[in-house]
C-alpha cells in the first residue's frame, strides 16, 4: 500500500529545554516535508501559528501536559488560549490517578469539557497514557474517551517511560470502532514501526523522528 506517510505524522518537539531555534527548525522540517503538523508546548503556539499560518501544516499543543493531574477549568482554559493563540489540535492528557480509581464519570467530564471547549475550532485528541494502565483500564478510558466526543484517543505523551506498541493501537482501535482517530506517539523512531503501527490502526503517529522515518533511517529520539 503507498501512503503519504507524512500527513501521519505530528512532527514533534517537547522537550522542556527547547529553544527558539529548535522550534524554528521544525517549523522548516514541517514546511519542507509538509508533515500534518507540529507539535509543541502552548508557549510557542503563537510562534509557530504566524510561520505556518500560509501553509497546509496545523499547529497540535498539548493541555495538561505531561501528567494529566491539573483541574478541568485549567485545562479548558489552557485550550481556550492555546486556540486563540492559532493552535487548531489540542492533545490533552487525562487524569490518570482518577481513572485508576474508578471515578469515570470524572475522567468523561474532564475531558467533555475541553472537547466542548475546542468544538469546532480545534480537534481534541486524548493521551490515556498507555504505559501506566492495565488492558482494563486502556478499554475503560477509551470507551470514555469516545463517550466524551473526542476526536482521537493517543496512547502515550511519551514522557512515562514507554510508548506505542502494536498491541496498544490495535486494542485502542477495536474498542473505539472503526471512524475515531488513534494517534500513537512515544517510540515511534522508524519506518517499520511507523508502518506496523498503521497497520494496526493508527490514523496519525507522534513522532519528533519523522524525517528518520520518512528517509527509512533509525530516528534518536522518542517523543
Amino acid at each position: 500500500m503507498t501512503r503519504n506517510l507524512a500527513k501521519y505524522i505530528d512532527h514533534t518537539q517537547l522537550k522542556p529545554d527547547t529553544t527558539e531555534e529548535k522550534i524554528n527548525s521544525i517549523i522548516q522540517e514541517a514546511k519542507e516535508y509538509e508533515f500534518a503538523s507540529v507539535c509543541v508546548n502552548p508557549y510557542w503556539v503563537n510562534h509557530c501559528f504566524n510561520e505556518l499560518k500560509d501553509t497546509s501544516v496545523k499547529v497540535c499543543t498539548v493541555i495538561g501536559f505531561p501528567l494529566g493531574a491539573t483541574t478541568t477549568d485549567t485545562k479548558v482554559f489552557e485550550t481556550k488560549n492555546a486556540i486563540e493563540n492559532g493552535a487548531t489540535e489540542v492533545d490533552m492528557v487525562i487524569n490518570i490517578g482518577a481513572l485508576k480509581s474508578r471515578n469515570d464519570s470524572f475522567v468523561e467530564q474532564d475531558i467533555r469539557e475541553v472537547v466542548i471547549a475546542a468544538k469546532g475550532r480545534a480537534l481534541t485528541k486524548v493521551i490515556i497514557e498507555t504505559s501506566l494502565l492495565t488492558k482494563e483500564e486502556k478499554i475503560r478510558a477509551c470507551k470514555l474517551v469516545k463517550s466524551a466526543g473526542a476526536d482521537f484517543v493517543k496512547t502515550s505523551t511519551g514522557f512515562s517511560g514507554g510508548g506505542a506498541t502494536v498491541e496498544d493501537v490495535t486494542l485502542m482501535r477495536k474498542t473505539v470502532g472503526p471512524d475515531m482517530g488513534v494517534k500513537a506517539s512515544g517510540g515511534v523512531r522508524n519506518l517499520e514501526t511507523t508502518e506496523a503501527i498503521i497497520d494496526a490502526g493508527a490514523t496519525r503517529i507522534g513522532a519528533s523522528a519523522g524525517i528518520d522515518i520518512l528517509a527509512g533511517n533509525q530516528g534518536s529520539t522518542d517523543y
